[in-house]
């Protein structure tokens, strides 16, 4: 399975909730609407009245490799997003609660596997072919909504280790980062995956926000095959996760982009921050990549062959959104920068450092409100018995043979939005020592650096 992330779809589960149904369609112009098909001949409004949305969204890439990798050339892949919830306290008086299933359809080519070879893989959207339950959960909200318990079939990277601003870039890394990507069995409950588990939130102040998790340590679990997304399993340890978010100079409550958690006092001529720092831990059992069960390197003919196991896995990370400079409190224009950290140990990890640095410039032409440019680095450390395991490889075949290092990825995009239920965004990436110095495919011979260019358009029905 690629490693994905969740940038569109995150956007897509945003768009199913409270406004999804707001247009009124027939009486707003095809350009002016909020969805493609406006009201849905009045079924959006009337659906409404008993607290039901719905979503349905298309993603679709044409992403090329210009050079390098492991072969030139062009891909197509799609998702297709449908999102239904519904609020409690509409249909049948309910106060607080949320009960929401969404499914995915995924579609065409992953250009990250069939050309490239990077670990920074080109698409947050690149996964096998499939039609599958993505989350199925309910929430409730208690304590005048300080307090909120969701139960159920979890994507976790829709709350957890999520940048604002990194959602621009197209590039997986971006979204879902590279340590739970690759450190995560299975790559982690997240795009395209969910895992059975329960979710806290409370806000401890008007500023200050804590998550705490407990979930299926490995979405994939007893079935590793599984492509319906209905493998409910709670069979592979477990995983715990937990993130405190501190909000600065959020809009107040009477501004129309108030946010939950205003802090007191902001001003609508304060620059708005959002710093979270967590830790998660999975207690299943972790292979060596270096060493096997008597301490011997497994690249020695005298090895076993049975790598040593380390009981459980950790990181720790901490992610920082903030709006650098906005010239005019009433307009859109603004810039705002990102960055995002994590470690693991390297004895049981591939990646033992991931880390994303970012720009994203707002409206940054008169009269294009809703457009975004932004320029970013992605960077992957690899673990220290990974390197080593490659150094053993060298030293014990005499030949040829790529040790991995690092890699990292530089990004610039574009979004234009064409109306509202329309966006266009080019991108550009190149990746520097791909493979972080190992071709996947035959690790003897080296990768070259990757250049890519494509477009992605984003269609809310």
């Amino acid at each position: 399975m690629a490693q994905t992330s969740s940038d569109t779809v995150r956007d897509a589960s945003e768009a199913s909730g409270a406004d999804a149904n707001k247009t009124p369609a027939n009486e707003t112009g095809l350009w002016n609407r909020d969805q493609l098909f406006g009201d849905m001949g009045g079924l959006r409004p009337w659906l409404g009245q008993y607290g039901v949305t719905f979503a349905l969204t298309e993603t679709s890439e044409l992403l090329g490799n210009l050079r390098g990798g492991l072969a030139r050339g062009v891909a197509y892949d799609g998702l297709t997003t449908a999102t239904l919830q519904l609020d409690t306290e509409k249909a049948f008086g309910l106060p607080g609660g949320q009960f929401n299933v969404s499914a995915l359809q995924i579609h065409g080519r992953n250009l990250s596997t069939d050309k490239l070879g990077t670990l920074n893989t080109a698409s947050g959207i690149e996964a096998d072919a499939s039609t599958r339950l993505w989350e199925l959960w309910y929430q409730q909200s208690f304590l005048n909504k300080r307090v909120d318990v969701k139960i159920g079939q979890q994507s976790i990277d829709q709350e957890f280790i999520s940048s604002t601003y990194s959602a621009l870039f197209i590039n997986t890394m971006f979204g879902w980062p590279a340590l739970p990507s690759y450190d995560m069995p299975s790559g982690g409950p997240a795009y395209p995956l969910s895992a059975l588990g329960v979710r806290v939130r409370g806000q401890i102040t008007p500023s200050l926000t804590a998550l705490a998790g407990v979930f299926d340590g490995d979405p994939l679990g007893n079935n590793p095959n599984n492509r319906s997304g209905t493998n409910f399993n709670l069979h592979n340890g477990t995983l715990f996760i937990g993130e405190l978010q501190y909000a600065i100079n959020q809009p107040a409550d009477s501004d129309a982009a108030a946010a939950p958690g205003a802090a007191p006092g902001a001003t609508r001529g304060s620059l708005p921050g959002t710093y979270k720092i967590g830790l998660w831990y999975n207690n299943g059992p972790f292979a060596d990549p270096r060493y096997d069960n008597n301490g011997v390197s497994l690249a020695s003919p005298a090895s076993s062959g049975v790598a040593a196991n380390h009981r459980g896995d950790y990181s720790f990370y901490a992610v920082a959104d903030q709006t650098i400079w906005r010239p005019n409190p009433g307009e859109a224009r603004s810039l705002g920068i990102f960055a995002r950290v994590m470690g693991a140990p390297g004895d049981r990890n591939l990646v033992s450092l991931a880390a994303n640095l970012g720009v994203v410039l707002k409206a940054p032409f008169a009269g294009r409100d809703n457009d975004s440019a932004g320029l970013a680095l992605t960077y992957i450390k690899i673990g220290s018995h990974t390197r080593g395991i490659d150094q053993d490889n060298l030293a014990f075949s005499g030949g040829p043979y790529g040790v991995r290092t690092s890699e990292t990825a530089l990004e610039a995009t574009y979004q234009y939005q064409i109306a509202p239920w329309w966006m266009l965004q080019a991108d550009a990436q190149y990746t520097f020592n791909a493979g972080a110095g190992q071709n996947p495919n035959d690790p003897t011979k080296p990768l070259r650096n990757t250049f890519v260019v494509g477009v992605r358009t984003n269609i809310a029905f």
